[in-house]
């Protein structure tokens, strides 16, 4: 008998922050070095064993941008396989508490409206989410 799963990438799960401020929405840059390096995406990283999804999200964006967030309801989650590895992503609303962003552990960081979401290029796992927020009022207030 054939294994299937030792054929299948292993399942990274990544919590990410849809953080938004003043009708804008935090997004930041993949730095060169790391997968899908140069690329925008809604902060966040994977989960560390014996760590809920909120408690990565909140870790992660102390990490990567030195804000505080309280996690609020998830939004959307998204299995998407690339050619060496498989994500789980789970996209949660976070309501902004302190610090301003800083580039730590991202190349970049900005601030954007849903009309200035598709000057951006985006991963291909979050295209779903892409357009929920283009389409979507809701997600904005």
């Amino acid at each position: 008998m054939v294994n299937q799963m030792a054929d299948s990438p292993k399942l990274i799960e990544v919590s990410a922050g849809l953080v938004f401020r003043d009708g804008r929405l935090l997004i930041s840059k993949r730095r060169a070095q790391d997968h899908l390096g140069g690329l925008w995406e809604f902060p966040g990283g994977k989960r560390h064993d014996g760590e809920s999804d909120e408690e990565c999200l909140r870790r992660e964006l102390r990490e990567e941008l030195d804000i505080e967030v309280t996690v609020g309801a998830l939004i959307e989650t998204i299995t998407h396989e690339y050619s060496t590895k498989a994500v789980c992503l789970k996209f949660f609303r976070c309501v902004w508490l302190r610090n301003e962003p800083r580039a730590i552990g991202c190349q970049d960081f900005a601030w954007v409206t849903r009309e200035e979401l598709s000057r951006y290029t985006f991963p291909e796992a979050d295209q779903r989410l892409l357009e929920r927020l283009v389409e979507d009022d809701q997600l904005w207030l």
